[in-house]
């Protein structure tokens, strides 16, 4: 089964799309996705296109990606008015789109701890490069707003003195590692939107994702929280590949989509937020427990390959302080549960 077919999926796109986005602010406009095929980029078009469809929103869609053929197995809006797709790598120094948008959101990156250890350059590139030549190609319309998806990442390490990452905090991070390269190139990036603000005057938003997860989550995503979703849905044993105390911040893909797009049209620009929710603050082995009981399977202990390791973040608290965007009138929808138990069975739906 489709995704876009599955009744949860769809209860999805209508919650968030009924409640949370404001489609009068994005009236006309092209946007602009990178990283389209990935999980927050196909939910994010699929929104957009739902828009389109049940809501009459005049909103287009301008998928950017760098292979047509993953773009066609990962988002079923080919040959709908409305959606476009351009083949490219914004990575690649000068690489710009070669149509207009009204809304630029850059969501292309490298997310996982593989992809971390095994394209370092890459890493950097599509967060440093990519934001770049997409900062550029929107100030020179004249017109564009553009948002840059940042990360929890850009906090460090917890240095003990505080319970939540606030929007002003800084933790320790060794910029001499391999694994540095995410979040030093995330906390350059959220510098260049700024002075791009100012030298430009381009309208930049700045929403901080924390761990995200949702049905729209690739095979390829070696992320703990995917990793342990991706063996519920096989009904595999839950590996856990460290004593798990890691506490962490989780979000639903369908609220990360509905917290980026409110920062776009209800909040200040060059301003960051957090995207959080206290209900989904867990430890890693809560989560993998979580997970297994969902998908009656059990959780098991092993150990980590040396690639894997090299690409593990060092945070032990990593837990973020939404009050920002909540005092601008964003919350989440969904729970812990309830958006692991939505992820589950519509990813078994799909694989049936």
């Amino acid at each position: 089964m489709d995704r876009l077919d599955n009744p949860l999926y769809q209860e999805d796109l209508a919650a968030i799309g009924r409640r949370g986005v404001n489609w009068g602010a994005l009236e006309g406009a092209i946007v602009a996705v990178s990283g389209a095929t990935g999980m927050v980029g196909a939910f994010l078009a699929d929104l957009l296109m739902w828009g389109r469809r049940e809501v009459g929103a005049d909103v287009r869609v301008l998928a950017l990606g760098r292979s047509e053929a993953k773009a066609r197995e990962r988002l079923p809006h080919f040959g709908q008015e409305g959606f476009a797709f351009e083949e490219l790598d914004v990575s690649a120094p000068g690489n710009a789109p070669s149509r207009p948008a009204d809304v630029v959101v850059h969501l292309a990156s490298t997310t996982h701890p593989r992809a971390y250890a095994t394209d370092p350059i890459g890493t950097v590139a599509s967060n440093v490069i990519g934001l770049s030549n997409l900062l550029g190609y929107a100030a020179d319309s004249g017109r564009a707003r553009f948002v840059f998806a940042s990360s929890v990442e850009v906090y460090g390490e917890n240095r003990g003195d505080v319970e939540r990452f606030d929007e002003g905090y800084c933790g320790y991070l060794d910029c001499n590692t391999l694994r540095a390269g995410y979040p030093e190139s995330k906390r350059c990036g959220e510098a260049l939107c700024q002075a791009y603000a100012v030298q430009r005057g381009l309208a930049v938003y700045v929403p901080r994702l924390p761990r995200t997860y949702g049905p729209t989550l690739l095979a390829s995503d070696t992320k703990a929280v995917s990793q342990f979703i991706h063996r519920g849905v096989a009904g595999e044993d839950i590996v856990l590949k460290s004593e798990g105390t890691q506490t962490y911040s989780y979000l639903y893909v369908a609220d990360v989509v509905a917290g980026l797009l409110h920062v776009l049209t209800s909040c200040e620009s060059g301003v960051a937020y957090n995207l959080a929710d206290e209900r989904s603050d867990v430890s890693l082995r809560d989560l993998a427990q979580t997970i297994a009981n969902i998908a009656v399977s059990r959780v098991v202990f092993e150990l980590p390959d040396e690639v894997e390791r090299a690409g593990y973040s060092t945070a032990t608290r990593a837990v973020m302080d939404a009050s920002r965007v909540r005092a601008k009138g964003w919350r989440a929808c969904y729970g812990l549960r309830d958006g692991l138990e939505r992820t589950i069975r519509i990813l078994r739906s799909t694989e049936e």
